[in-house]
């Protein structure tokens, strides 16, 4: 994409990675595509706000020269040492080898163990500030959000916070701005963005917005490092992130399942009806053919989980197993939940569900329900009212 002035002289420098279908080694699916944003400030000195993922460095440099010589840039700000926002890094300071970088002391180290160069390099701390000319670059350290080394950046003269992976999101757009672009899909790749990354770290995101908030600086620009810039309405994803790290929930229920022959499907889908019939929201998924990115993303505001899985050598199924894992990983708060499933001649699959969701920290609403074999009439009832129940454990 080409350059874009979103203030002035502050251009929007990255690039569109249209084909990228999956992230973090495949743990996340990016089924819009991303980008990886950067940001130029021309002034009497000249700063990048970050790079890009080192495979786009050439457009990166492109899009610069099509406003300066990279040769000008004075500063360079890392706000995250992630390969994403990195990668470009070393192609950059061979062009500009007399350009300082800026960062938190864990990027300084985390830079030198990805690159292994001797760049001069300024640790900078919470409040510590950069003078360009006319603007001033303030920076806040944000640790564990989503790395040790993460930060963010603030020009107070424009109200623009560059706060990197902070309030991003994975989608490819030739539009930039929040206003030009649909907003279910805008939402839904920031809760998928925040789900699956950011989800764990809840409490730290909470206080961290508590305390740029008691910093009274004013925010007419969110800049992100993926996805599109906030400028129409920056506190609608801030609010947003509120919302989601105070885990505040809806009347809705996720149900997970790996079903061998059949049988833990039939339960899965009279637990469901049992759900809706009682008017909770339901999400229904076979795990082996379902996205996890997806899945967690509708976790994000259900109050209920119920997770369920026909038995093998006495444990559940494999795909069921992964996704328990990850889900373990995102450490929900404020939730109930529920197992089930079915097994042939011994159990196992209920009792190793039980034990992952108690190790997630989520608590069980009702006892689990197993079924031999193929459930019968009876037995697909006894599933509907156990959903009919755990409806009442949710509202």
């Amino acid at each position: 994409m080409k350059p874009l002035e979103i203030k002035k002289g502050i251009y929007s420098v990255g690039v569109i990675d249209w084909n990228v279908r999956n992230f973090h080694g495949h743990t996340y699916t990016t089924k819009r595509g991303s980008t990886y944003n950067a940001y130029l400030i021309v002034d009497e000195k000249i700063a990048l706000i970050d790079t890009v993922y080192g495979p786009f460095a050439g457009e990166l440099i492109e899009n610069i020269r099509a406003i300066l010589p990279v040769e000008k840039i004075d500063y360079v700000i890392a706000n995250h040492v992630e390969t994403d926002h990195s990668g470009a890094l070393p192609s950059i300071m061979k062009l500009a080898p007399k350009a300082k970088v800026f960062g938190t002391q864990k990027c300084k180290e985390g830079l030198y163990k990805h690159y292994f160069e001797n760049w001069d390099f300024q640790v900078v701390k919470t409040c510590d500030t950069l003078k360009l000319g006319k603007r001033t670059l303030s920076f806040v350290e944000a640790p564990m959000i989503h790395w040790p080394d993460s930060m963010f950046t603030y020009c107070a003269e424009e109200s623009l916070l560059m706060p990197n992976d902070a309030f991003g999101q994975h989608y490819a757009t030739s539009e930039r701005f929040d206003d030009e672009v649909d907003q279910c899909a805008l939402m839904d790749e920031a809760a998928k963005y925040y789900a699956n990354i950011l989800w764990p770290l809840s409490s730290l995101i909470s206080k961290k917005i508590e305390d740029v908030l008691k910093m009274k600086i004013k925010i007419d620009m969110i800049a992100p490092s993926h996805g599109i810039v906030w400028r129409k309405d920056p506190m609608k994803i801030v609010n947003a992130y509120v919302t989601w790290a105070k885990n505040q929930t809806t009347k809705k229920a996720v149900i997970a399942y790996e079903t061998m022959w059949g049988s833990t499907e039939k339960m899965a889908k009279a637990i469901a009806r049992g759900l809706s019939d009682s008017g909770v929201s339901v999400k229904l998924y076979r795990i082996p053919d379902s996205d996890t990115t997806e899945v967690i993303k509708d976790m994000l505001d259900a109050k209920g989980f119920i997770i369920g899985s026909s038995t093998h050598d006495n444990d559940m199924l494999n795909n069921i197993a992964g996704f328990l894992e990850a889900f373990k990983g995102m450490k929900p708060k404020n939730r109930s939940a529920a197992a089930f499933g079915s097994y042939g001649w011994s159990g196992g699959a209920v009792k190793e569900i039980e034990e992952v969701i108690k190790a997630a920290g989520v608590e069980f609403a009702q006892p689990s329900i197993s079924v031999k074999y193929v459930p019968d009439e009876s037995e697909l009832k006894a599933c509907y009212e156990f959903g009919v129940e755990f409806a009442k454990k949710i509202v």
